[in-house]
């Protein structure tokens, strides 16, 4: 196991923190299901199954559902490859070098030039080509130090999405509403659809531009509006809950766009709503919105290659941003600057917040660990270094580990997809990726119990299975669940289903929500965002 970088640099000298953490594995947790049985729920601190097609796991989710790749109308090629069977030929060597600079910016008019040798005198010919030429030239020299770039953009979104296998998924993308019990799915053919189990309309959204769906999110704080990440822009849907119209017009949709920021990957509303924060992997500036005026601040930095994962602290202080290379940044949002956190194997994958904001879960690609970082005046933090530099360090374990079972041996563990961390901070799950070219090495997710006090720690729970053939592809923690916590799950069949955990917690979350911090200018006035504490576990 490589190790991260465990340091800072602060003033030019470089530190090491203290902090008392517990390591856990998967050697501690309870063997998996055996083969037709499948996870319906947590209960008395421990994970109850049942046969999958049962009545009772049909009745306990009623808000599953099922969406047959059959059904669904894709894309049969894409569409630059049967725009040519629609041209005017008849069209002027200017009419086309203009379609080909909307489509293609420069380099797609230098390509529309050097095809028309009739048409283009033969100065300007020599000339486009000579250019043509050189900027092949950087491209490959830069595709040398990231070769992400040479990506096609799907192939990219595919790379960096948090969702298993994003290219096959049927379900692309999934959002619960921060504060009613609806949500929104976006499918492989490219729709949203969101369900609301009070109202018995499915409002289906469709946009000429919205393609390649990479993520979706509910603007806090707002009934209506739903910001989606698409190949080309973004998308803010605002859908009134009260209409009822099944497809709501293009025209309910603005459309948030900025040169050289595509295809966008990730997106985070901060707390209030009223700012939105995208990141693309071709552009090294992390855009902040003010999604009202249609308006960005672009926050750039040398070195990383682009963006392609954020995620906004629930009390608004910080917001985590990886790059496709071996480094990360954590923005603080009272002055944005930011902190620069290098890897020494791979990229930041993915990453979740402690509801009070002041500790991050991370995971590493190529590495089977959990790092965790600890901000200032957090539980498990030994007090002479509450002011200090942190240092990240290893809370889990996630080596592959054999269990035997009467069907044969199953190997669990290995690289992390994702991970997610309910909203009471007393349940984390993780996507572990598997390996798809062997059948005893499943995608699968595992859930621990988190505590902070009196040190921080990981607690085995349990395996999460479905039905037989079916592998997790995508999961979020329902915001407001109030018995526990609810995880929702979509599989690679389709379907998704909702599996709660039923526990006692030491009380409700209240999340920091003073307003959302100024657009990033050192001229702003910052906010300030009270401390809270984690929760703990009360089960024993």
């Amino acid at each position: 196991m490589t190790p991260l970088l465990p340091k800072r640099c602060i003033s030019g000298v470089w530190k090491q923190g203290l902090t008392a953490v517990k390591m856990c594995s998967l050697a501690l947790f309870p063997p998996p299901l055996p083969p037709g049985q499948t996870t319906l729920c947590e209960s008395n601190n421990e994970l109850l199954s049942g046969a999958y097609n049962s009545e009772e796991r049909q009745d306990s989710s009623p808000l599953s559902l099922h969406f047959p790749r059959e059904s669904l109308k894709l894309h049969s090629r894409p569409e630059s490859s049967s725009k040519a069977a629609f041209l005017d030929h008849s069209e002027t060597l200017w009419m086309r070098s203009a379609a080909a600079w909307r489509d293609g910016g420069f380099t797609g008019l230098l390509n529309e030039i050097t095809t028309s040798h009739a048409e283009v005198p033969k100065w300007l010919l020599v000339t486009s080509g000579c250019i043509l030429a050189l900027l092949r030239w950087v491209s490959s020299f830069h595709g040398s130090l990231y070769p992400h770039v040479t990506l096609s953009s799907e192939d990219m979104i595919a790379e960096f999405s948090q969702v298993l296998n994003w290219p096959d998924c049927v379900v692309r993308a999934f959002a619960w509403h921060p504060h009613t019990d609806k949500f929104a799915v976006a499918l492989l053919d490219d729709s949203i659809k969101i369900y609301n189990p009070k109202s018995a309309i499915t409002p289906t959204l469709k946009h000429r531009l919205q393609r390649n769906v990479a993520a979706v999110q509910w603007k806090p704080l707002c009934a209506s509006a739903l910001a989606v990440a698409c190949q080309n822009c973004l998308l803010v849907w605002n859908v009134d809950p009260c209409s009822l119209s099944t497809r709501p017009s293009s025209g309910c949709a603005q459309v948030l766009s900025h040169p050289g920021h595509s295809p966008v990957t990730s997106i985070a509303w901060s707390p209030s709503g009223s700012l939105l924060v995208s990141a693309s992997p071709l552009d090294t500036s992390m855009m902040v919105w003010d999604v009202a005026a249609e308006s960005c601040v672009p926050l750039q930095r040398v070195g990383g290659g682009g963006v392609t994962f954020l995620s906004w602290s629930p009390d608004g202080s910080h917001v985590l941003a990886s790059t496709p290379s071996a480094l990360f940044r954590v923005w603080e949002t009272r002055m944005w600057t930011c902190e620069r956190w290098p890897c020494i194997k791979g990229r930041c994958q993915s990453g979740c917040w402690s509801p009070d904001g002041s500790r991050l879960l991370f995971t590493v690609q190529g590495e089977m660990v959990i790092y965790a970082l600890t901000f200032s005046g957090s539980p498990g933090v030994l007090p002479s270094m509450v002011k200090g530099p942190q240092t990240a360090v290893v809370v889990a374990d996630l080596s592959e580990t054999t269990f035997n079972s009467p069907d044969g041996d199953i190997v669990v563990g290995g690289e992390i997809q994702s991970l997610s961390w309910d909203p009471r901070g007393e349940r984390l799950a993780v996507l572990l990726k598997g390996d798809p070219q062997a059948a005893n090495r499943p995608a699968i997710i595992a859930v621990f119990k988190t505590r902070s006090n009196p040190i921080f720690e990981l607690l085995p729970c349990g395996f999460i299975q479905g039905e037989p053939g079916a592998e997790p592809r995508l999961m979020q923690f329902h915001p407001n669940f109030q018995h526990g916590a609810l995880l929702t799950v979509c599989w690679s069949s389709g379907k998704i289903t909702h599996i709660p955990f039923y526990f006692l917690s030491s009380g409700i979350s209240h999340v920091g929500l003073s307003g959302s911090p100024p657009l990033p200018h050192p001229q702003e006035s910052s906010a300030d965002f009270a401390n809270q504490s984690l929760f703990t576990e009360l089960i024993s």
